[in-house]
């Protein structure tokens, strides 16, 4: 098979928590495995349980969080829920230079900000809920929030969906399986894009100049 270099993209996952953005982030990645590699972000908030540092998050204080924003040192970054979170920029743009696309798993407010840096490497995916009372259902099933919490999260879930045209695709997440099949579909014509197959322009011209006989 003609391999032909390609620079890396960044796919990003969008959604109202509890509409299967993280669930769908994993399963891309088993399925994607060598070829996508998730953004470790940095946070401010305290570890969950089974949680790695430097694997699953950075977990900084506050004050290490407010010097990396000093120091432009984020791609992007955000208040949720009453912690920080944001992206560190070095690793990203190491990985996109190596061919490899990095998976993105932020907010609407992150999205925007990676935006206006990132320029042509950004693919944004909206995922959606069939239903309100699905979305309440799912939350209410992963038993990691208090009722509170959970109340707080559909609080917030339409000014989260309102952000859904800001997106490159959207896609309703009613059946697991059909809308991982769909972002693999997704992420397979962006990386075909011609501006991303950064080695195409020495292929065409050792094409051209290949003898025929």
């Amino acid at each position: 098979m003609t391999d032909i270099a390609r620079r890396g993209l960044m796919l990003v996952l969008s959604s109202p928590s509890g509409a299967g953005k993280s669930t769908l982030s994993r399963l891309l990645l088993e399925a994607e495995a060598g070829s996508v590699v998730m953004s470790v972000s940095t946070t401010t908030r305290a570890p969950r349980p089974g949680e790695v540092d430097g694997q699953d998050y950075n977990f900084v204080d506050t004050a290490d969080f407010e010097q990396m924003v000093e120091d432009d040192a984020l791609l992007e970054h955000a208040r949720v829920f009453d912690n920080y979170y944001g992206t560190p920029a070095a690793p990203v743009e190491a990985a996109l230079k190596a061919g490899k696309d990095i998976l993105f798993d932020i907010d609407w407010q992150g999205t925007q900000q990676l935006a206006q840096k990132a320029g042509d490497d950004l693919v944004r995916i909206f995922i959606l809920p069939p239903t309100k009372e699905e979305l309440e259902r799912r939350l209410r099933s992963r038993g990691q929030d208090s009722e509170e919490v959970v109340a707080k999260r559909m609080s917030k879930a339409d000014q989260e969906i309102s952000h859904w045209a800001e997106y490159d695709y959207v896609i309703v997440n009613d059946d697991l399986d059909q809308s991982l099949r769909r972002i693999r579909a997704i992420l397979e014509a962006e990386r075909l894009k011609r501006e991303r197959q950064v080695g195409l322009v020495s292929f065409v011209r050792g094409l051209m100049n290949e003898s025929f006989n």
